[in-house]
């Protein structure tokens, strides 16, 4: 098991609630639900900061397209979803 350290936060009497209803319903307990929420954050917060840094050597690199190209290809997009229905 990895090392684990206890801490304390405070969430509001909603959040408390609504985090015991949904821990009952999947039968697990706040803690397992907790480091859930905290894992899913982090790895959010990382793939977040992946596409920034993507972008960014995008720029970099060059390899953009002027807005007028993006909304051009966002009309064509449009327009062809519109004739499959």
């Amino acid at each position: 098991m990895k090392n684990q350290r206890t801490i304390s936060f405070r969430l509001d009497e909603d959040k408390l609630k609504a985090l015991d209803g949904l821990a009952e319903t999947v039968d697990r307990d706040r803690t397992y639900l907790l480091n859930e929420a905290v894992s899913n954050y982090l790895e959010l917060q990382a793939y977040h900061q992946s596409l920034i840094k993507e972008g960014l050597k995008a720029v970099k690199e060059g390899r953009t397209i002027e807005t007028s190209e993006v909304r051009a290809r966002i009309s064509k997009l449009a327009r062809s979803r519109r004739a499959v229905r």
